[in-house]
């Protein structure tokens, strides 16, 4: 047969293209901890000019006269070639190049070495849950009317209203009222309310859907029966909604959206990792604490609304952690840019993955945990890059500089000094090379 597509994207507008970009961006940016090496360096090559005048004069006073002028320039030169900082120069972007490298293999996206950087020095995890810590395509289970409406009525009622939001639990109850075969009518007048649920005109009537705090504000009377018949789909995991239609409590309807399969062995990683992990929600407490308890975490953040996210990790960073958000939601995308790190999840909008640090390209939750370790493996290996690099030129000036001549006679030609000098850079660049080992399953620190 043949196939017809259209090209939306080319050329360097393609995802492929901007992920080459921001990764190639990561490998050239300067990590934090490049300072040091910058300032290690700004004092150490006028100590080591110094040094190799001293060497010089030293040399021209205490050899014999007849070669002293020979041993001294000799002495000189194999100082300033074996001091050479080539080795703290390329401690740290080495490192950062292939951290970086690697982590794109694995589908993790880091957008500088800052943000690698960052990474290690995580506290706590706030994860949200829809679409992070669940699937984020959640179905209708329970339909419960009250009063004079069937539960045909009511769900074609509110999947009516629904039409019109684009959020996953309107999709859910769309879908359900769709394969029940229920015939749906045009809304007038929808509103999202954020954080809240919606309000719409379907058939003359005003309808209100979404969470207690809104029957409350709009002086909708719910009894205390209902609140327990609430509390129980809650606590089986579900997302319950009250429906009140021309100021009436008239019903509830409730989604479940799952777990995903990974989630709960990928916030024992996390733990594992010594992490503080935080669910953040804007479902009701129940809710969010039946899942939590699904996939391991112990504290939960729930009934938050969309602005209320960016305070709680404002909140937690008030009290001295260093916090990683996880999200994949437009209302996620303030939290993850106020974050310490921000990690988007790549299955979920342009905005949230803008608004990151690091993005999981493959959705996968095992990334967090694979995304702080390569963090911790990748800054590991800058320091030693730098202890060694530091170390050598400790041990090798003085050698260069004829301490051992005394003792054994020996003293280091030039030659071999540029040989010591470029072994030293080949060790750190082999070092940062064992970063290549690294494995996306590793979640020890």
């Amino acid at each position: 047969g043949s196939l017809l597509f259209r090209a939306t994207k080319v050329g360097k507008d393609t995802a492929l293209s901007q992920i080459v970009r921001l990764v190639k961006e990561a490998q050239g940016s300067k990590a934090p901890i490049a300072r040091l090496a910058d300032t290690i360096s700004g004092i150490f090559t006028p100590v080591v000019l110094c040094i190799a005048i001293a060497t010089f004069v030293l040399w021209y006073i205490l050899a014999p006269v007849d070669v002293r002028f020979t041993m001294a320039l000799t002495n000189f030169v194999a100082v300033l070639i074996i001091a050479c900082p080539c080795a703290l120069g390329l401690a740290t972007p080495t490192a950062i190049l292939v951290g970086t490298g690697k982590g794109a293999e694995n589908g993790i996206l880091v957008k500088g070495g800052a943000a690698l950087e960052r990474a290690q020095a995580l506290t706590t995890v706030v994860l949200d849950k829809t679409g992070t810590v669940t699937e984020g395509k959640p179905s209708l289970t329970d339909v419960v009317a009250f009063g004079n409406l069937s539960e045909s009525e009511l769900l074609g009622i509110v999947a009516s209203a629904e039409r019109g939001s684009e959020h996953p639990l309107a999709e859910a109850i769309v879908g359900g009222a769709q394969e029940r075969g229920i015939a749906l009518s045009d809304a007038q007048d929808f509103t999202a309310l954020s954080g809240r649920g919606i309000e719409a005109t379907v058939a003359g009537r005003k309808l209100l859907l979404g969470n207690a705090r809104l029957m409350t504000e709009r002086k909708v009377s719910v009894s205390d029966t209902i609140r327990e018949q609430m509390d129980a789909l809650a606590g089986a995991g579900k997302t319950p909604m009250l429906v009140a239609v021309d100021g009436t409590l008239a019903g509830i309807v409730a989604v479940a959206d799952r777990v995903k399969p990974e989630a709960r062995e990928s916030v024992a990683a996390l733990k594992a990792q010594g992490l503080n992990v935080v669910l953040l929600t804007g479902d009701n407490k129940r809710t969010a604490e039946a899942v939590a308890k699904q996939v391991g975490i112990d504290t939960v953040m729930a009934d938050v609304l969309p602005e209320g996210k960016l305070a709680e990790i404002a909140r937690l960073q008030g009290a001295g952690q260093v916090v990683g958000m996880v999200g994949d939601g437009i209302n996620d995308a303030p939290a993850l840019a106020k974050a310490d790190v921000g990690i988007a999840i790549g299955t979920g909008t342009d905005v949230a993955i803008e608004a990151s640090d690091i993005t999981l390209l493959r959705g996968d939750l095992k990334g967090v945990a694979a995304a702080i370790a390569l963090s911790r493996a990748t800054l590991r290996t800058v320091k030693q890059n730098l202890f060694w690099a530091f170390i050598y030129n400790a041990i090798g000036i003085p050698v260069a500089a004829g301490l051992l001549y005394p003792f054994t006679g020996w003293l280091l030609s030039p030659i071999l000094a540029s040989v010591a000098m470029s072994l030293s850079s080949v060790s750190v660049v082999t070092n940062s090379l064992r970063l290549r080992g690294f494995r996306a399953s590793a979640t020890n620190s």
